[in-house]
């Protein structure tokens, strides 16, 4: 029984390393968006547009190549809940694109910032996931930092901007914890739809034919690389760790997105930004550690329990 247990730990252990990569992973893919729309010479909606449909095809075929035969097996076994997480990724688009035209990008950023906090709620109310205090912790260290790399002004007269940035962070931990619910199935057709959706939903505002020559190469490798890929390895990775650190870990691709327009533009960052980069790094990668320290002393803390010291003979 000892054993057996212990082997499940183990694999557990395993499984929640491999999600968090994957979601590292995700979080890299999503940091080079500055990165491609300095690239592009298009005008915001073309691109999203462009965008959303490289990025539906992409992991289309991932679907298609995982599942042969049974592919409509797969959509179909999304259900109700697949169509919630394609809702709700496509709201916190349209939120998400229309709080940058009304308020900051730091003050964006800073209120996306609460991510984890909002998502660790979330899902300790509908699925009953309670988080260790280091990786709450964590989140408030990376909240630190990433205030301290935007330095968010007064929000006056950005009132319709921000609640909109806060309409899109609830949004998107909704996904996250939507998704967590139905990790016994691959909702990986539900956020093809989601990117699909994306499309559908610029589309009167977009220039399709605008595109040609090398933004049109571009414009591919922003929707397979960047979109398609973070959203793909996103939504395998969730189903591996809890919802709380699946965002926290998440954040990583804040500090990162000025790292790829240095190394593309030479836009050299401010001291600010590269200290408060630096927090969030050390934040996500100190829970991370503490986490493997602890499932590695586990098995050893619970034999100790099973044989506890006795006292001196009398």
């Amino acid at each position: 029984m000892a054993e057996a247990s212990q082997n499940s730990n183990r694999k557990n252990s395993n499984e929640t390393w491999l999600g968090s990569l994957l979601i590292a992973a995700s979080a890299i893919a999503y940091s080079s968006a500055g990165f491609f729309t300095r690239l592009i010479d298009l005008d915001i909606w073309t691109v999203l547009f462009w965008r959303g449909w490289f990025a539906g095809l992409f992991i289309a075929a991932y679907v298609i190549w995982q599942n042969g035969r049974k592919t409509a097996v797969a959509v179909r076994a999304i259900g109700w809940r697949g169509l919630w997480i394609a809702f709700f990724s496509t709201f916190a688009t349209i939120c998400f694109l229309n709080a940058l035209r009304l308020t900051s990008v730091a003050e964006v950023t800073i209120i996306n910032a609460t991510s984890p906090f909002i998502t660790g709620l979330l899902a300790w109310l509908f699925l009953g996931e309670r988080e260790r205090w280091t990786t709450v912790m964590a989140s408030l260290l990376a909240f630190a930092g990433i205030i301290i790399m935007f330095k968010p002004a007064a929000a006056a007269g950005h009132l319709t901007g921000n609640l909109l940035a806060f309409a899109m962070t609830i949004s998107l931990a909704a996904m996250v914890v939507v998704l967590r619910h139905s990790r016994a199935t691959s909702m990986l057709p539900a956020t093809c739809l989601s990117a699909f959706l994306c499309s559908i939903v610029v589309w009167p505002i977009a220039h399709p034919g605008a595109a040609s020559g090398m933004n049109f190469i571009y414009l591919v490798l922003f929707g397979t690389m960047q979109f398609g890929l973070g959203l793909l390895l996103l939504t395998i990775g969730t189903r591996h760790v809890t919802a709380i650190r699946s965002s926290l870990i998440g954040r990583l691709q804040i500090p990162l997105a000025p790292a790829w327009v240095w190394l593309g533009f030479g836009e050299v960052p401010s001291v600010a930004t590269c200290i408060g980069g630096l927090i969030v790094v050390a934040a996500i990668a100190s829970e991370a550690l503490t986490k493997r320290f602890y499932a590695f002393l586990r098995p050893w803390l619970t034999r100790c329990r099973r044989f506890p010291s006795r006292g001196p003979a009398r």
